[in-house]
């Protein structure tokens, strides 16, 4: 990140640019802010609150990628990371690589997220039937899924509101 362009504001919280920023400067911020967000330690109480950040994360691959944010038995984040890369409108995922993952972190909990590069954030039938492959693995493990996130560039869909899991 390029802190000499930022400086705190008279709010907590809130930064002033000191110079001019070109727009792949001010994404580079937001992407900086969004991954200490997730970073170790923090605390997730609602999956909701991490979306703003996912979407800043994953909203501009050309490419769909599934992550996943690694949790403790608090909630607080081990490690936020991508796990599979894929084409333009699927990604294989493996479900003993993202058991395996979820083991190496000592992980509690994981919230499941990818991207969809058209922008549309609306799981299909294929996100559902990985998303119950991936919490029946990981149920075996005692890991719980808390939620799988869609990222599009309309917003993220979370397949617990929607009701899918």
């Amino acid at each position: 990140m390029n802190h000499r362009k930022l400086s705190a504001g008279e709010t907590a919280g809130t930064y002033r640019i000191t110079d001019t920023v070109t727009e792949a400067e001010l994404l580079s911020i937001a992407k900086a802010f969004a991954r200490r967000r997730l970073a170790r330690g923090r605390k997730i109480t609602q999956p909701a609150l991490a979306f703003e950040y996912l979407q800043i994360l994953l909203q501009d691959y050309e490419h769909e990628v599934f992550s996943a944010i690694f949790l403790d038995s608090q909630h607080r984040v081990i490690c936020f990371g991508e796990l599979f890369r894929g084409t333009i409108d699927s990604a294989s995922v493996y479900p003993r690589e993202v058991v395996k993952q979820a083991l190496a972190c000592n992980s509690a909990s994981v919230i499941l997220v990818h991207n969809h590069p058209s922008g549309d954030p609306e799981p299909s039938d294929a996100d559902r039937r990985i998303t119950q492959r991936l919490k029946d693995a990981l149920g075996l493990v005692e890991v719980r899924v808390i939620d799988h996130v869609v990222v599009g560039g309309e917003g993220c869909a979370s397949l617990v509101e929607l009701g899918y899991l």
